[in-house]
């Protein structure tokens, strides 16, 4: 039996929904945004502050260690932390090569740095990348706490990359990198092949 395909023709894409439109490429949604990786920013900040004052995160890694130790470990009753066994494999061969040290350091500043980009909003998809990540090895390693909320502001954050840093420094950062703002230019426009005209914002 044939499957019946949908036509596709060269040089054309399917359009995004309004609203997918007005989220991710909208100048206008950049208010939504700025409410939500300004709360996201001032999480990953204090957590991080809480880390960098204390020693066993920062100096011996003592802290993440005991994080990874309580994770690692197989209950004789009841299910594990953790629910993937090579996911527990890569804790292990973190714990046996000693890498809590450096790791605590890691986590601790890259938290803090992960709140400044976002509250100042800079590379906003950058550092809801990398918070993202580290929300997902929390989750991983079994502490759910506020973890899945943020993963999913994270990933809506890289979603709308575009304009999530539009109030912030992203408004100068993104310019300076070729990814400006402006209007499309119709006239200009059709006289680019569409398969090689950079997206624009409207």
């Amino acid at each position: 039996m044939s499957q019946i395909q949908a036509p596709v023709s060269k040089g054309h894409v399917i359009q995004d929904p309004p609203l997918a439109k007005y989220l991710f490429s909208d100048r206008r949604s950049s208010v939504i945004w700025l409410v939500l990786r300004v709360w996201l920013g001032i999480q990953w900040v204090e957590a991080s502050l809480h880390k960098i004052s204390d020693p066993k995160w920062v100096s011996t890694g003592e802290a993440l260690k005991g994080f990874w130790m309580g994770a690692v470990k197989i209950p004789e009753t009841g299910k594990p932390p953790i629910a993937f066994d090579w996911y527990r494999d890569v804790l292990n061969f973190m714990l046996q090569n000693n890498w809590a040290n450096f790791m605590g350091k890691l986590v601790a500043y890259g938290e803090l740095l992960i709140g400044i980009g976002m509250i100042v909003g800079a590379f906003v998809g950058v550092a809801a990348f990398f918070g993202a990540f580290m929300n997902w090895n929390f989750i991983m390693a079994g502490a759910a706490s506020t973890n899945g909320f943020m993963l999913v502001i994270a990933v809506l954050l890289i979603m709308a990359w575009k304009v999530s840093g539009y109030l912030g420094a992203d408004f100068f950062l993104l310019r300076w990198i070729g990814v400006p703002w402006k209007a499309d230019d119709a006239s200009s426009n059709a006289n680019v092949n569409s398969s090689q005209a950079k997206p624009k914002l409207t």
